[in-house]
């Protein structure tokens, strides 16, 4: 199986950063001719998938001419190399999720941590299965979608064992408040659903704010977007923004730096974790 397609590019993105002011034909005679212009081209731009082999190659080769790489970004690229080809658990849902859907999941599979902005919902890897399941039923925009509601909040749940693997993801939450005082025809809905947010906020890997409702305009309210993290190679972290019938990856260094700015700005509006719990757990006695 080909690396999804977002992976395939950020991977591609590095070797063209690697390559520098040198040609695909000079690359190539320093290889021997092992990689040819054409191959070269399509790895960088993601046409095609590369090979454990010819990543470690082309790291040796770009280290012997002076570029910085180091053995955490070989490891770094190795793994977005080769989880490409292995067959996660989500893969038993094709037919089911969409393929940009895969990529988020299987990126989040990766990734070191998760920052993520919420301006409608509870972000999916702290919500409850009723939760999820009303919050997908309500967003169905078509009878394939309300037809899939069981699989779909099964994924959502087997989202979550990141947090519980032996090395977690680390999830940092800004919830703006109006969706916690969301009401839903299910008795207890919301009362479970904030318990939750209240006793995985308390994990070392987890943090919860909240973004109070009479906050100052802010840029959060542009819409909802998720930061992946993966480690000490920012250059490879990537943006998931999500609309009524779109996802859009944002790849960009200057534009994944802009969302990170954001992100910092609606932190420091938000109230501190401490703060945060107490106000979940008042509005929790309400529901």
């Amino acid at each position: 199986m080909s690396a999804p397609t977002v992976r395939r590019r950020r991977l591609g993105a590095k070797f063209r950063a690697l390559r520098g002011d040198l040609t695909l034909e000079e690359v190539s005679e320093r290889s021997g001719g092992k990689f040819i212009p054409s191959k070269l081209s399509r790895i960088e731009t993601a046409r095609s998938a590369a090979q454990a082999k010819d990543v470690n190659a082309l790291l040796d080769l770009y280290a012997e001419i002076g570029r910085d790489v180091s053995e955490e970004l070989r490891a770094a690229l190795l793994t977005l190399t080769k989880e490409g080809s292995q067959r996660g658990w989500w893969q038993s849902y094709r037919g089911v999720l969409t393929p940009l859907y895969e990529d988020m999941i299987s990126l989040e599979a990766e990734a070191e941590s998760v920052s993520s902005w919420q301006l409608g919902v509870i972000p999916g890897l702290l919500q409850t299965a009723e939760y999820a399941r009303e919050m997908i039923r309500s967003t169905a925009m078509s009878e394939a979608i309300e037809a899939k509601v069981d699989a779909l909040v099964e994924v959502r749940l087997a989202r979550q064992a990141v947090l519980t693997r032996e090395d977690p993801l680390t999830l940092w939450a800004i919830i703006a408040e109006q969706v916690l005082r969301s009401t839903s025809e299910i008795d207890g809905l919301m009362h479970e659903q904030l318990g939750r947010l209240t006793a995985v906020g308390r994990r070392p890997n987890v943090n919860v704010q909240v973004l109070p409702v009479d906050a100052p305009l802010h840029v959060g309210q542009l819409g909802s977007f998720m930061i992946l993290g993966f480690g000490p190679h920012a250059d490879l972290d990537v943006v998931h923004t999500e609309g009524l019938t779109s996802t859009v990856y944002v790849e960009e260094s200057d534009k994944v730096a802009a969302h990170r700015d954001a992100w910092q700005r609606l932190s420091a509006a938000a109230l501190s974790v401490e703060a945060s719990a107490d106000l979940i757990t008042e509005i929790r006695k309400s529901t």
